[in-house]
């Protein structure tokens, strides 16, 4: 749900039909589409967007990765001949 506020007359609009504030500015809101004459003087006070993970690995992938790194390396000794 999407809610603006125009900040000429004070009217806030919440997404779900086709409203408009009014004033010379004509805040207009319609589904997830917010249009405005300025949209300098429209505040977003929230939104529907979601927000992207920026983790990459998962807590397997972390723990997977732990076991690893404590890995030691052994020394192979090989006769020559």
């Amino acid at each position: 749900m999407i809610i603006v506020r125009c900040k000429e007359c004070g009217t806030e609009l919440c997404s779900g039909q086709t409203k408009s504030c009014g004033c010379s500015n004509m805040v207009r809101i319609k589904d997830d589409v917010v249009s405005a004459v300025d949209l300098n003087r429209v505040i977003m006070i929230s939104s529907n967007t979601e927000e992207k993970k920026t983790g990459g690995l998962s807590s397997q992938d972390l723990q997977w990765q732990e076991q690893r790194r404590k890995r030691k390396v052994r020394k192979l000794d090989f006769e020559i001949r």
